[in-house]
């Protein structure tokens, strides 16, 4: 069962703890309502990530269909290629994976951006009629799929990320929310109460001693025009 907490500060009851009280319930307001804006920026890319994570994979899904289905033409165009791919193979990879970051509200964010290189020996044309250029559809086709993995990798990172800044992010908002605000709130209440109440006893004990000097000086008052009488 949620709800605000009734516990309160140990705190001594006087004006100048109740202005500093009011100072920290300045300060816990504004860092909730920060907070707050912060959960739902969070929240919006958070959703964000989701709808493209979902549409990335239905789109790589479709990519690795036609890139296998094209290697098969491939195959049945120019017989089995494995060797001549092996054998044009270079030294030092073509597709480079660079990683920068992103910051989203204070969430650092890592983004991997794929980089290929063109300026390479392309695979040589082999087999009957259209075989290198089906060679090379296909290459582009699986260059294709390997960058949407990528992108897929970014976002699955980003998943995680904003899951967890998320969850943190909630559970400080909950805990100035639920606990922080409200025993701020009733320490200066209970501070307040009891201020009020030491004002009543004060004021119910001057009045206490106005009413005793009063019935003292009546006192003397009738003793003096007693003793007048007296001596007459």
């Amino acid at each position: 069962m949620s709800g605000k907490t009734t516990e309160k500060l140990a705190m001594f009851p006087s004006r100048m703890n109740i202005a500093l009280m009011k100072g920290r319930l300045v300060g816990a307001k504004k860092g909730y309502e920060l907070l707050k804006k912060k959960a739902d920026a969070l929240q919006v890319r958070f959703r964000k990530v989701v709808r493209d994570i979902t549409e990335i994979k239905t789109k790589l899904g479709e990519l690795m269909r036609q890139s296998y289905f094209s290697l098969v033409e491939s195959e049945f165009v120019a017989g089995d290629i494995k060797n001549v791919v092996l054998a044009n193979a270079i030294e030092s990879a073509t597709t480079r994976v660079r990683q920068k970051k992103e910051n989203v509200v204070g969430v650092s964010l890592i983004t991997n951006e794929t980089h290929i290189e063109h300026n390479v020996k392309d695979t040589v044309m082999t087999g009957l009629a259209r075989g290198g250029q089906k060679v090379q559809e296909t290459r582009n086709k699986f260059l294709e799929s390997v960058k949407c993995i990528v992108d897929l990798a970014t976002l699955q990172t980003w998943f995680f990320t904003l899951d967890e800044a998320l969850k943190l992010t909630n559970r400080r908002v909950n805990a100035l929310e639920h606990i922080l605000i409200p025993r701020i709130e009733n320490t200066i209440a209970y501070m307040l109460s009891e201020l009020d109440e030491m004002e009543r006893e004060d004021f119910y004990r001057l009045k206490k001693v106005q009413n005793k000097k009063s019935k003292d000086k009546d006192s003397r008052e009738e003793n003096a025009g007693c003793i007048g009488c007296t001596r007459r």
